[in-house]
């Protein structure tokens, strides 16, 4: 029976524990995340070129389609960053109108470069701050791992999902095997950090980097994401695997 006082709101489902080494509360993460984000904003879009070899751009605009989205669709893109997936989302809807970004940190919106018209929010993915059933789709590319609560984001973005509106979310998943996880620790957790160290202005961007690994080594399984999916009410859960660490997820509303 419910206590007086007590909420009705499930626990929060971190993605991942608490990372001692940056942090030591699981109250101090969003801060953290925010201001790491606001320092290493200047060098984000270089690094991530380097970091995906030139693909990034082509591959976040074919797992969009992939994900439904299509012309005339209004978007929200969460944790939008400098934009590169809401560039992609307006090279596919075709109007600057119908993508809106929002990001928590205000330096990485400020080191973006959206295409004119486009709405750039500050906000946060855990209360988002539009009206219910305002888009057709609403994306988020890699920042899963950043987020405080799996389930109260997805009731968000099912809460301003038209009816049959579509979510997508991109993300890196560890490989299973021992040896594929290795390799892909080398690469994120050792040599894009030195690689930042050489091409970065900020003293925190090889920090970020190196956290970016840690988070995603220590990430709750996809099973756990599509879980949290289901949990808030959207339907037709469904995850996709592309090179055998790229995650996207989708669901409807």
């Amino acid at each position: 029976m419910k206590q007086p006082g007590q909420s009705c709101e499930p626990p929060p489902q971190a993605p991942h524990p608490v990372l001692a080494a940056y942090y030591d509360r699981l109250e101090q993460r969003p801060r953290f995340v925010r201001q790491i984000f606001d320092r290493a904003a200047c060098d984000y879009d270089r690094i991530d070129r380097v970091m995906s070899l030139g693909t990034g751009s082509r591959y976040r605009r074919e797992a969009l389609r992939r994900a439904g989205l299509g012309p005339g669709m209004r978007v929200l893109d969460v944790a939008v960053g400098t934009g590169l997936v809401a560039h992609e989302a307006v090279a596919i809807t075709g109007d600057t109108g119908a993508v809106v970004g929002l990001d928590q940190s205000a330096s990485m919106m400020r080191n973006a470069r959206p295409p004119t018209g486009m709405q750039l929010v500050q906000g946060t993915a855990e209360q988002l701050p539009f009206a219910p059933a305002q888009f057709d789709f609403v994306s988020m590319g890699f920042a899963l791992r950043h987020v405080a609560d799996l389930a109260g984001v997805f009731r968000e973005f099912r809460r301003v999902l038209r009816p049959g509106g579509i979510a997508c979310m991109l993300e890196i998943t560890a490989p299973e095997g021992a040896w594929s996880r290795r390799l892909l620790r080398l690469y994120l957790g050792r040599v894009v950090p030195l690689v930042c160290r050489v091409l970065a202005r900020e003293a925190d961007t090889p920090r970020l980097y190196r956290y970016f690994w840690e988070t995603i080594d220590a990430c709750v399984p996809p099973a756990r994401v599509q879980e949290a999916l289901s949990a808030a009410g959207l339907l037709g859960v469904d995850r996709r695997v592309r090179a055998g660490i790229f995650s996207e997820y989708t669901a409807r509303r």
